[in-house]
C-alpha cells in the first residue's frame, strides 16, 4: 500500500506549497476493507490511510498534515478531512476513491421541492397544529428500504388505534422493521409468479424490502421524515422532507424484478388491503405501457373507485410517454403531470472558439481544462458518433473529450461509461430531439446537452483543424426559469373520454432528491459500485407522491372534505405563470404549455388550503357519469353491484361536476351546455363572485348566472356554461383553450377550458 501511495505522491509533489482545505471524500467500502483488512471500523481505515499520506509528505515543510474531521459509514462511506491539493490528488489516484466534494458554508434550506411549493417549517400547512393529526399514506410500488433515516420514528406517538394493517415478514424483513413511522408493510406476488414463475430471490427480496429504489424514493417524497444534510455527493444539499413529513406510511409491494413487472392482480390485492387497513391516501406511480384503457377494463381503476367511496384520496402518475397520451384518466383519480423546479446542476462546455453551451450533470468531480475534442470519424469507426461498444478507437479518444449522440438501446450513462472504458477523458452527449434534460449520476466527467447545442458544436468540430473544449461542473444552482412542463410527461386529450380533461395538474417531477436503498447503486447499472442514501430521479412517478403528500396536508386541515373536494381545491388554485411572470413553458415544443400538458396548472398548496369554492362530487355522481358513457349493466356492476342506471338519463358526460371543462364538438354541433355546482368554503362566508372568461379561439362562452352570491358557509349554488361555435368555424386547429374563473374580493377559482373538434 505504501508503495502505491509513494507513486501518487511523487506524481503530485508540485502542489505541495498550496493551502489545505476541507473535503468530503467518498470511498468504495469494499475496496477499502480489502486494503485495510485488519481495521475494525471505517474511522481506523481512514486514519491509517491519512497517516500513510502524511508520512510521505514529511519532507515538505510547506505541506500541512492531513487532518481527519469525521468518518462516515451510514449516510455515505467516506470521510471529511483537511487536505492539501497534493494529499487530495494522492487519494484521487487510489483504487477505492469515488468522489471528493469541497466543503462549503451553507444555510439551512430544502432539497428543494417543498420550498418551491411554498412550504415552510412552523408556518402555514407546516405549522405544528396541522401536523399533529395522524394521516396514513399508502404507497403501492416496489417496496421500501426501512432502515433509511427518512423513515425513522423519533417524536412519533403510538400507532393510531384505527390502523388495521400488518407488517408482514419475508426475506430480510420482519415485523421489527416497522415502527411508529412505517406502520405497515405488505407484499403481493402471486400474480407475478403465476405469469413469470417464482420470484428470483437472488435479484429481489420476497418481502416488502426493496432492491430497486423507486418505491423508497416515492415514499420519502410523500411522507418521509426530516433528514438534515441530505445530498447526492454534495449536490442538492439541504434538509430532505416529505410533503407531509409527519404522516404515517404503509407500503404495499407489488412490483418485482424490473420496471414493468407489476401485475394487476397483485395491485388489486394491495388496494384491497390498503382500504381495509385504513389508509387515508393512496399513492400509485404506476401505469400501463399502452396508456389509458376503458374504465370497465381497468381493474385498478375499479378498485380505486371503491376506495374513493370509503373517503380515500388516490393520486396517480400521468405517465412518461410524452408527448403521447395520458394514463390513469378516471375522474376519481388525481392524475399528475411532471414539471421542473428552479433547481439545476449546470455544466458548461466551452469550445476553443469561446462559445459556451450549458448542459446538466451530476458528476461531482473536478472540472476539466481545455482538451482535444473528437466526434464520429475522429473518434473511431463507423457509427462512432453513438459511442457504443465496438465503435470507438482507444488511440483516437484517449485523454480527449468525446462527443456522442443518443441511440436506442443505450442510455447516456452507458455511453459515458463506454467512453471512460476506452480511455476518453470526458463525454458530451446530445439529445436526439428537444431540451428535456434530466440529470444523470455520471461516474466520469460527462454532460447531457439539449439538441439545440448540436449544430453549433458540430459546426465548430467540422471547421476547426484541432478543436478543443473544457468542461466546468458548477454544482447546484437555483433560480432557473420554472416551472416548466417536462417533455416526457404524458399529455391529453384523454383517450378514454374527450369530455374529461387529463392530466389534472402538474407538480415537481424532474431531478427530485429523495431516499434511496443502500443496497442499490444510483445509476442502477451494472458495474456502478457507488452507494448513496439519497438519489435524484425524474418522472411523473416523482410528481405523483408530491401530490399524495400535499393531499395529506389538506386532509389534516380539512377533515370534512371528500377526496373530490381535496382534488378540486388543488385544481382551481393551480397557477399558470412561471417565476418570470410568463406562461408556463412546455419543454417539448418550447412554447406555452396547454391544459393538455399541465391540466389546471401547477399545484399551489398554500392557496389550495383556502380555495373559496369547491366542485364536490359524490361517488354516485361518478356512477351516473359512467351511465352517460353508455356503460352496460354488467359494466356498471364492476363499480357498484347495487347501482342501476336510470332508464332515461339527462346527464351528459360533461355535466360531471368536475373542476375543469373539456368540450368536444362534433361537426354538426353548434352549442354545448354544461352544468356545475359550487360549494362555498371561503371566509368571510357572505361573499359575491363574478365570472371572468377567457374565451377559446373560435368559441363564444356564456355563463348563467354570471354572479354568485353566497349567504353562508357550505351553501351550494348552480350555474350553466354554454359553449357556442362562432361563424365561420376555425378548422385549422384541432383544439383551442381558455378559462372560466369565479372572482371575489379574496378568491380566484379558476377552471381551464379545452375545446376539441371531432
Amino acid at each position: 500500500m505504501t508503495s502505491l501511495l509513494l507513486v501518487a505522491f511523487m506524481a503530485t509533489i508540485s502542489f505541495a506549497s498550496l493551502d489545505s482545505r476541507t473535503y468530503i471524500v467518498h470511498m468504495d467500502e469494499s475496496k477499502m476493507k480489502t486494503s485495510y483488512p485488519s481495521r475494525a471500523n471505517s474511522k481506523e481505515m481512514f486514519e491509517e490511510m491519512l497517516d500513510s499520506i502524511s508520512q510521505l509528505s514529511t519532507d515538505s515543510e510547506a505541506t500541512p498534515l492531513p487532518h481527519l474531521l469525521y468518518a462516515y459509514d451510514t449516510a455515505i462511506f467516506g470521510f471529511a478531512a483537511r487536505l492539501s491539493p497534493m494529499h487530495l490528488e494522492s487519494i484521487r489516484n487510489m483504487d477505492a476513491f469515488v468522489a471528493a466534494i469541497p466543503d462549503r458554508s451553507i444555510r439551512r434550506h430544502t432539497t428543494h421541492s417543498y420550498q418551491f411549493l411554498g412550504l415552510e417549517q412552523g408556518r402555514g400547512l407546516w405549522h405544528a397544529s396541522n401536523l399533529e393529526s395522524d394521516v396514513i399514506i399508502g404507497i403501492i410500488d416496489d417496496g421500501i428500504w426501512p432502515e433509511h433515516p427518512s423513515f425513522q420514528d423519533h417524536g412519533f406517538g403510538p400507532v393510531p388505534a384505527r390502523w388495521k394493517g400488518a407488517c408482514e415478514s419475508g426475506t430480510n424483513f420482519s415485523s421489527l422493521n416497522c415502527n411508529r413511522k412505517l406502520i405497515g408493510a405488505r407484499y403481493f406476488f402471486k400474480g407475478y409468479e403465476a405469469k413469470y414463475g417464482r420470484v428470483n430471490e437472488a435479484a429481489d427480496f420476497k418481502s416488502p424490502r426493496a432492491t430497486d429504489g423507486h418505491g423508497t424514493h416515492c415514499a420519502s417524497t410523500a411522507g418521509g421524515n426530516l433528514v438534515d444534510n441530505a445530498s447526492f455527493y454534495g449536490l442538492a444539499r439541504g434538509v430532505a422532507a416529505g410533503m407531509r413529513y409527519t404522516s404515517r406510511i404503509a407500503v404495499y409491494k407489488v412490483c418485482w424484478e424490473g420496471p414493468a413487472n407489476c401485475i394487476n392482480s397483485d395491485i388489486l390485492a394491495a388496494i384491497d388491503h390498503a382500504i381495509k387497513d385504513g389508509v387515508d391516501v393512496v399513492s400509485m406511480s404506476l401505469g400501463r405501457p399502452e396508456g389509458a384503457i376503458p374504465y370497465f377494463d381497468d381493474i385498478t381503476t375499479q378498485a380505486a373507485f371503491i376506495g374513493i367511496k370509503r373517503g380515500i384520496f388516490f393520486s396517480c402518475s400521468a405517465g412518461n410517454n410524452g408527448p403521447h397520451t395520458v394514463d390513469n384518466t378516471a375522474p376519481w383519480l388525481m392524475t399528475v403531470a411532471a414539471s421542473y423546479t428552479d433547481r439545476s446542476f449546470p455544466t458548461m462546455v466551452k469550445l476553443g472558439n469561446g462559445q459556451i453551451f450549458e448542459g446538466i450533470s451530476l458528476y461531482s468531480g473536478k472540472s476539466l481544462k481545455e482538451l482535444p475534442i473528437v466526434y464520429g470519424p475522429t473518434a473511431g469507426k463507423k457509427f462512432a458518433q453513438y459511442c457504443v461498444p465496438g465503435t470507438l478507437s482507444p488511440k483516437l479518444v484517449k485523454g480527449k473529450v468525446v462527443v456522442c449522440e443518443q441511440i436506442g438501446g443505450f442510455n447516456n450513462y452507458q455511453q459515458a461509461e463506454h467512453v471512460r472504458s476506452v480511455g476518453g477523458a470526458a463525454t458530451v452527449i446530445f439529445l436526439v430531439e428537444g431540451e428535456d434534460l434530466g440529470a444523470l449520476p455520471y461516474i466520469s466527467p460527462a454532460v447531457s446537452m439539449g439538441y439545440k447545442a448540436r449544430k453549433p458544436i458540430l459546426s465548430y468540430l467540422n471547421s476547426t483543424k484541432s478543436p478543443t473544449a473544457s468542461l466546468t461542473f458548477e454544482g447546484t444552482a437555483y433560480g432557473k426559469r420554472a416551472p416548466m412542463i417536462a417533455a416526457f410527461s404524458s399529455r391529453g386529450p384523454n383517450p378514454v373520454s374527450l369530455d374529461l380533461l387529463k392530466p389534472d395538474l402538474t407538480a415537481p417531477g424532474v431531478n427530485i432528491l429523495a431516499a434511496w436503498p443502500s443496497i442499490t447503486n444510483p445509476s442502477e447499472e451494472e458495474g456502478d459500485k457507488r452507494r448513496v442514501m439519497f438519489n435524484l430521479m425524474s418522472g411523473t412517478s416523482m410528481a405523483c407522491p408530491h401530490v399524495s403528500g400535499l393531499a395529506a396536508l389538506l386532509i389534516s386541515r380539512h377533515k370534512e372534505w371528500s377526496p373530490a373536494a381535496v382534488k378540486s381545491a388543488m385544481m382551481t388554485t393551480a397557477y399558470n405563470l412561471d417565476n418570470r411572470g410568463s406562461p408556463i413553458k412546455d419543454v417539448y415544443h418550447g412554447g406555452p404549455a396547454t391544459p393538455f400538458a399541465i391540466g389546471s396548472g401547477h399545484v399551489d398548496i398554500q392557496k389550495a388550503s383556502d380555495p373559496g369554492l369547491l366542485y364536490d362530487i359524490h361517488p354516485h355522481q361518478y356512477l351516473h357519469y359512467l351511465c352517460s358513457l353508455n356503460y352496460s349493466p354488467s359494466q356498471i356492476a364492476l363499480f357498484d353491484r347495487n347501482f342501476t342506471c336510470p332508464k332515461k338519463t339527462t346527464m351528459q358526460p360533461g355535466d360531471l361536476n368536475y373542476p375543469s371543462f373539456a368540450v368536444p364538438f362534433k361537426s354538426d354541433a353548434v352549442t354545448i351546455t354544461y352544468r356545475r355546482t359550487v360549494t362555498n368554503v371561503g371566509n368571510p362566508p357572505v361573499s359575491t363572485y363574478k365570472v371572468q372568461v377567457e374565451e377559446p379561439i373560435g368559441i363564444s362562452v356564456r355563463v348563467k348566472p354570471n354572479i354568485l352570491s353566497f349567504k353562508m358557509h357550505g351553501q351550494k349554488l348552480r350555474y350553466k356554461v354554454s359553449f357556442t361555435v362562432k361563424k365561420p368555424l376555425i378548422e385549422s386547429d384541432d383544439s383551442s383553450f381558455g378559462s372560466l374563473t369565479w372572482v371575489s374580493d379574496k378568491y380566484a377559482v379558476r377552471s381551464p377550458i379545452v375545446i376539441t373538434y371531432i
